[in-house]
């Protein structure tokens, strides 16, 4: 008994934990600093097989493991039993498992969203650009994609961002991709459909600003395309950004932190 009450309340702080995960990030490499990480590699080790076979228990998968930004920890990238995707923690003596939210101290980062943005990243080659909606250059050598709702309220507070990031540095440019989430904005998939029939940014705005956008008229598998891409990718959420480097980047930010990623040894 006493051992069962132990293991349902970890699972429990587990998938409060991939739920905290969820929420947006901010920039910073994985692994931690040399001085963290690279000292150590030699005396601690550790593969997602054995991380796995530790959190059997509490987890459904282990994708990917590494040292923490936190000395003496290791951050795993993981499915919890509810499905959702989160970061747990295993110390170097394999002994326990810390769950929670990681503060840096000094500049205030939430350092567990760092490491589960910089864990979770896609194949940027895989995702189609010439469906896409462009704000910037589109010969641009930092490409950074875009998943919104034209009803998202987040998507909108963002969209202005994307201008003053464009403007701040030119050699960016956004690809932006229609994902309706019907669930939550019944009218998101017809509005998405003729935003794309158009290829209007304009028509995007209007619906930001809570103007009438009028039915599609064209017939394309385009918004179709790019919900199966988005679940594919694990995208479910808007608005996320796709970085150049393919890190997943969910949720509003400024213009200055969107920069940060991009540029994350400038600033």
């Amino acid at each position: 008994m006493r051992h069962h009450f132990f293991s349902a309340a970890l699972t429990a702080t587990v998938i409060l934990v991939l739920a905290v995960s969820i929420f947006p990030l901010t920039a910073m490499g994985f692994g931690g600093s040399a001085r963290e990480g690279e000292n150590c590699s030699g005396c601690h080790t550790i593969t997602s097989r054995e991380a796995a076979d530790l959190l059997k228990d509490v987890v459904r998968d282990v994708h990917e493991v590494g040292f923490a930004h936190v000395p003496g920890l290791f951050a795993a990238r993981v499915t919890g039993k509810d499905g959702r995707s989160g970061l747990v923690y295993i110390d170097f003596s394999k002994s326990y498992i810390i769950s929670g939210v990681t503060v840096s101290i000094s500049d205030k980062r939430n350092v567990s969203k760092i490491e589960m943005m910089n864990l979770n990243r896609v194949d940027t080659a895989a995702i189609p650009l010439e469906d896409s909606l462009v704000i910037g250059n589109p010969r641009a050598e930092k490409k950074v994609i875009l998943f919104t709702d034209p009803q998202c309220p987040f998507c909108k507070k963002l969209h202005p961002e994307l201008k003053k990031v464009v403007q701040a540095d030119p050699g960016v440019v956004f690809f932006i991709k229609m994902l309706p989430l019907v669930s939550l904005h019944p009218d998101s998939l017809r509005i998405s459909k003729t935003i794309m029939c158009e290829k209007s940014v304009k028509l995007l705005e209007t619906s930001f600003m809570g103007g009438k956008v009028p039915d599609p008229e064209c017939s394309s598998d385009i918004i179709d395309r790019t919900i199966g891409l988005a679940r594919r990718l694990g995208i479910g959420s808007t608005p996320t950004l796709v970085l150049p480097d393919g890190r997943v980047a969910p949720g509003y930010r400024t213009a200055k932190d969107i920069l940060r990623l991009i540029n994350p040894g400038e600033g």
